[in-house]
């Protein structure tokens, strides 16, 4: 005679793992910072897999990243190096990070930069600290030191990305912008951004 515990019925299997979802929904709602990341990223997951089991790949995709913030950062062809997550994870993962950018963008956008500076280093971090090459991004002001616009100019490899003086200048009075803020991230050290500000007059 078998030890092993019989199989639960399909109906049942079904029903356990709707009754997952909708608990989670639950638990979620009514206290959102409760909820751990993995089961954040598992509702977030739930628009790609609509039926299916997504504990494992959102638990998968944190073992193999290391956090909640750097399975959103991966590239793409990462992501999908990890079973279970297609296409369609991926374009979630990626909405969602995107989402998350743009609110922290709107909070930074056209407003003085002393006015919002914790807002314009929020921003930095979420969308180059996890990034897993370096970047080069410049911040362009006008005269009121308000950011008019805010662009990547380079990216490069693990540990080095290229600068072009002329490029920067040139998209600079392209805007007509007084100032700049050069925004440089150092992946080796995840946490570290560097931030440079320079005037065009």
């Amino acid at each position: 005679m078998s030890g092993a515990e019989p199989e639960k019925p399909k109906a049942a299997a079904k029903a356990d793992h709707e009754g997952h979802r909708e608990r989670l929904r639950t638990r979620f709602m009514a206290a959102p910072g409760a909820v751990p990341d993995y089961e954040v990223l598992e509702l977030i997951l739930f628009a790609a897999n609509t039926r299916g089991d997504t504990k494992k790949l959102a638990k998968g995709l944190i073992d193999r990243f290391g956090s909640f913030a750097k399975v959103l950062a991966a590239e793409p062809a990462r992501l999908r190096e990890v079973k279970g997550c297609g296409e369609a994870a991926v374009a979630v993962l990626k909405a969602t990070r995107e989402a998350g950018l743009r609110m922290l963008r709107a909070e930074v956008l056209d407003k003085p930069v002393l006015a919002s500076w914790d807002a314009l280093l929020a921003y930095c971090q979420a969308s180059m600290a996890n990034n897993p090459t370096e970047q080069f991004r410049i911040l362009f002001l006008d005269r009121k030191n308000r950011v008019i616009e805010d662009e990547e100019q380079q990216r490069g490899t693990v540990d080095h990305t290229p600068v072009y003086p002329r490029e920067v200048v040139r998209r600079a009075l392209e805007l007509h912008a007084s100032a700049i803020i050069m925004v440089h991230n150092h992946p080796t050290h995840p946490l570290s951004i560097t931030l440079n500000h320079a005037t065009t007059h």
